[in-house]
């Protein structure tokens, strides 16, 4: 770790940083809004696609999204009772564990977010590599 003191160079990137950050972030909660969901129904619609092996349980969801098991469990709840996503009781030994797939419908507005999403994150990678570039 670098002791030297942080110029007015460095405090201007870390705000540009967090300026663009923030700027994801509302175009990201916008387009959710826009299609009919909430911001964390797009973020769980994203953490079941995106999950890395079989359909994944409410405990790994809650994990992903940095949330407690009981406010995943809710948050599964509310985009159930939408339509959005399927929860099956598949593990014998274990009938409390349940893992979530999407439905036709979550599916689709999953896949049409994440083409935006795509094409705002390379705009926003340019913008991120010239203000990491002058942190020297």
């Amino acid at each position: 770790m670098t002791t030297r003191p942080l110029s007015d160079r460095d405090y201007r990137s870390l705000a540009a940083f967090r300026h663009a950050l923030r700027g994801f972030l509302a175009f990201s909660e916008g387009g959710a809004k826009a299609a009919g969901l909430t911001p964390a129904h797009h973020q769980l619609l994203l953490a079941i696609r995106g999950h890395d092996g079989p359909p994944p349980s409410v405990t790994e969801i809650a994990d992903a999204l940095q949330i407690k098991v009981h406010s995943a469990t809710e948050l599964v709840a509310r985009a159930e009772a939408k339509g959005l996503v399927a929860r099956a009781h598949d593990d014998p030994g274990d009938a409390r564990r349940a893992v979530l797939t999407l439905t036709d419908d979550g599916a689709a507005k999953l896949a049409a977010l994440s083409y935006l999403h795509r094409e705002e994150l390379r705009r926003f990678r340019d913008q991120l590599n010239d203000i990491l570039g002058a942190l020297g």
